[in-house]
């Protein structure tokens, strides 16, 4: 519910074909992806180390593909999943989708901080949930389907923007307004998807990468997917929680080469997290003037570069009593 990064549980790697000379590329088709990404997070879903965790499959509307859904139920819907629907689909009833859901009597509401992105403000948004329980009809390689689809729509939006609208498919009843909030807010863990990859790409700048073989390639990737984890978690609980001590998240040697890198003197008791991940953030280049508000991904990234190297010379020199 916190939708706090607590790791990575697995990897595919995947690149597209090149193009031939008539612009196609040869191999299976994109969506395949999408398909063999629920199959992946199916069977993470019942391994015994997992027994006791609910993992759920969120995807946007590329996701939104027939295949993957017959897919699920083929498998006996082993994780959850929740997909922004993109096709106005048939129905067993000969009713369309959309018109269904429109139809059905409000469920209740919903309200969320909407954050900044893509030439957007953040915002306060509130929308009118509506539910509709529909089966879509059997095909020629799979039988019918029953799912769920949520119709979030925002109401009382600002004056020249854009309402958010959202439809959402899933597997799972939606018979009350606690089910719904419920599913909004495994959606809204999307943001924190979104902030993982521009780590990625971003802070660790991973597109730069210019390595001679595929397996070094994917080696500094697992790599790499771990640190964007862990700034992303850094950035998260810097700013849900802020007080909360350094030395939960952090080693003894990170905080204080962090302090030691700054300048500053060494407090007696470890200081908040908040404290140290914008002094760590500073030697990122981050301002931390009034109005710069939080350290961002690449600060941090940059930042924590320079106290990784320095923590490392200050263990080692504790081990060998130099200091």
């Amino acid at each position: 519910p916190s939708r706090e990064p607590l790791g990575v549980l697995d990897a595919w790697m995947w690149a597209r074909a090149p193009k031939d000379a008539t612009g196609q590329r040869a191999g299976p088709t994109e969506s395949l992806r999408w398909t063999e990404g629920y199959e992946r997070v199916a069977e993470l879903a019942q391994s015994p180390e997992l027994s006791a965790t609910r993992l759920v499959y969120v995807a946007d509307r590329e996701a939104d593909i027939r295949t993957l859904l017959d897919k699920a139920q083929a498998l006996g819907t082993p994780a959850d999943w929740l997909i922004r629907a993109r096709h106005n689909r048939s129905l067993e009833n000969g009713n369309k989708l959309w018109t269904t859901v429109a139809q059905s009597a409000p469920l209740g509401e919903v309200s969320f901080q909407l954050p900044a992105g893509r030439g957007r403000t953040a915002r306060q948004v509130r929308q009118t949930l509506r539910v509709a329980r529909v089966t879509l009809p059997a095909t020629t390689e799979a039988p019918a389907l029953t799912v769920s689809l949520l119709l979030a729509e925002e109401i009382e939006a600002p004056a020249g923007v854009k309402p958010v609208l959202w439809r959402l498919l899933s597997n799972r009843d939606i018979p009350h307004q606690a089910a719904a909030r419920e599913l909004i807010s495994w959606y809204l863990a999307r943001w924190e998807i979104e902030l993982f990859f521009l780590i990625l790409k971003q802070g660790c700048r991973l597109e730069a990468l210019q390595l001679s073989t595929l397996a070094r390639m994917e080696r500094a990737i697992a790599l790499y997917l771990i640190v964007s984890w862990r700034i992303g978690r850094l950035m998260r609980l810097g700013r849900t929680v802020p007080d909360l001590d350094v030395s939960l998240v952090l080693a003894e040697e990170e905080w204080q080469g962090a302090y030691l890198l700054a300048e500053q003197p060494m407090p007696q008791q470890p200081p908040t997290l908040n404290t140290a991940l914008r002094m760590i953030a500073r030697l990122g280049g981050f301002l931390g003037r009034k109005g710069d508000g939080e350290p961002g991904a690449k600060t941090l990234w940059l930042g924590l570069q320079r106290v990784m190297d320095f923590a490392s010379g200050l263990r080692y020199a504790r081990q060998i009593g130099a200091v």
